[in-house]
């Protein structure tokens, strides 16, 4: 008979300890992989249980410490009963990891042994012939600073944040398919051939660390490092972790977009021979230190993932892009002169606001970059509405008003260099009236024009005519009611950075 086995059948009161006895010993998320659980404290779900792995290592198991959850408290039975009775309660072992050397004993002194505790702690002395630990603070301790605890083994349950919002990072073996994207995917994993290269892009720093071999093409990594300084910055500015605070106006939305230090719109054209392999997909995850974010929050798993697998600096913030382009000969995977070109989307760069003129009315827009001054004419502006079969059968009523205008700009600008956009956001569907289920849809987006005038039948293409002055159209949001004023957003896109050609072999 073990030693535990001889305290569990002792005629003593094991809960007076917090060391009581339990006949179900369900398991918490918590728990350890195939954990023996010993005994529980009775409060909290508080319990002590020995792991396989760990032979007769005694550990404490607490699961309202999120995040924090099991200690070592004894190395062996014989340990734990030594210390209880310098201690009088499991509660002084289970909670010294968090304690300087002087609470422990403010602790002791604040709740010195109980009679019940005493009688107990007396009969375990009496039957065992066991002294108290001399130092149990220093036992404990010592025993604690030299455990991994990166090496307990939980179960599932342990790594799902519903029940663990603390769960740590779940890292699966990194392997890249050509369809997976960050989170796995079809097919055979491919070859990582190494690049280790890094290149400026204007004030940026970007890394191509590898690319992967597959049957069906390249998978190619792409990363922006940024100082997270002006990261955080930014998400303090607009409030972004203020789960109160979630509807921004569009001119909010757009300067969000314009202001995101990692918010980059790039193309990629990976080059093989001088000629263009067609991209197929590509993905993106961000990661931003824990400088950036609120206590408790954390980013990706798959992004942590990306940046231990390639030794990047993760104090730092990071965009992370994963592009697949596709053989044009499946036969022929040669990759000598290997390079990729980098192509920078225009900048949206916004101009003046103003409202609907009348029809053969002009304004002046200056450029906000270079100050060129554009002349725009209004042709027509007038309110529309589209029919009914416009918006699908989902029991919402939609929003159907606008207003569309027809003008010309000159000096003319190509497309997509300018655009016209409304102010104000459109309104949000609502149930059908004769919708008797309270539980219906509800509106989670407002409704926008995405056509431009033309038909009889509602907005349909651009009119470019054959004569001079090439005519645009632009479209209001969409209301349930016309209105009577539409205030306009001049938006000017110029293109900021030169491409960048880097030969990755």
């Amino acid at each position: 008979m073990t030693l535990y086995q001889k305290f569990k059948n002792l005629n003593i009161d094991h809960a007076a300890i917090g060391f009581a006895l339990c006949d179900t010993n369900e398991p918490y998320y918590c728990t350890p992989k195939n954990a023996a659980i010993l005994g529980w404290a009775g409060v909290d779900g508080i319990h002590y249980c020995t792991i396989p792995e760990f032979g007769e290592t005694i550990f404490a198991v607490s699961p309202m410490n999120f995040g924090d959850c099991v200690h070592p408290i004894a190395r062996n039975f014989e340990d734990l009963l030594r210390l209880l009775l310098s201690c009088a309660d499991m509660a002084a072992l289970e909670q010294c990891f968090a304690w300087e050397e002087e609470q422990f004993r403010a602790f002791l002194l604040d709740y010195p042994a109980t009679a019940a505790q005493q009688a107990v702690l007396g009969a375990i002395r009496q039957q065992f012939g066991l002294e108290p630990m001399p130092d149990a603070f220093a036992y404990i301790k010592k025993l604690q600073a030299e455990f991994d605890l990166s090496q307990i083994p939980y179960t599932e349950d342990y790594y799902d944040e519903d029940m663990n919002p603390a769960a740590p990072a779940q890292v699966s073996e990194w392997q890249v398919c050509y369809d997976g994207g960050f989170w796995g995917g079809k097919g055979e994993a491919g070859v990582e051939i190494p690049l280790g290269k890094t290149f400026a892009w204007g004030e940026e720093t970007w890394h191509i660390p590898a690319l992967y071999l597959c049957d069906e093409g390249l998978v190619v990594d792409f990363l922006l490092e940024a100082d997270p300084t002006p990261v955080k910055a930014f998400l303090d500015k607009w409030d972004l972790y203020n789960e109160e605070r979630n509807h921004y106006t569009r001119k909010q939305r757009q300067q969000m977009k314009q202001e995101h230090p990692l918010d980059v719109d790039f193309y990629s054209h990976l080059l093989r021979g001088g000629r263009r392999m067609q991209r197929q997909h590509g993905c993106a995850v961000t990661w931003l230190p824990a400088s950036c974010l609120p206590a408790g929050l954390r980013t990706e798993t798959e992004a942590l993932q990306v940046l231990e697998h390639y030794g990047l600096n993760p104090d730092r913030a990071w965009a992370i892009h994963r592009c697949s382009y596709q053989w044009d000969d499946p036969e022929d995977q040669d990759l000598h002169a290997l390079s990729v070109c980098m192509e920078r989307a225009p900048a949206r760069l916004p101009g003046p606001v103003f409202a609907t003129p009348a029809a053969g009315k002009s304004i002046a827009l200056p450029h906000p970059l270079t100050g060129q001054v554009y002349t725009l004419t209004v042709h027509e502006a007038e309110p529309q509405k589209l029919p009914e079969h416009a918006f699908p059968a989902d029991g919402m009523e939609h929003p159907a008003c606008f207003t569309a205008m027809r003008y010309s700009l000159e000096p003319d600008i190509a497309e997509p260099g300018f655009l016209l956009e409304d102010c104000a956001d459109g309104d949000f569907p609502r149930p059908q009236k004769q919708a008797a289920d309270h539980r219906g849809p509800t509106a989670t987006a407002c409704a926008a024009v995405m056509g431009i005038i033309g038909g009889a039948d509602g907005p349909t293409v651009l009119i470019a005519g054959e004569t001079r002055p090439r005519l645009h159209a632009a479209c209001s949001s969409l209301h349930f009611e016309p209105v009577d004023t539409v205030e306009w957003h001049a938006v000017f896109y110029e293109k900021q950075l030169e491409d960048v050609e880097i030969r990755l072999i």
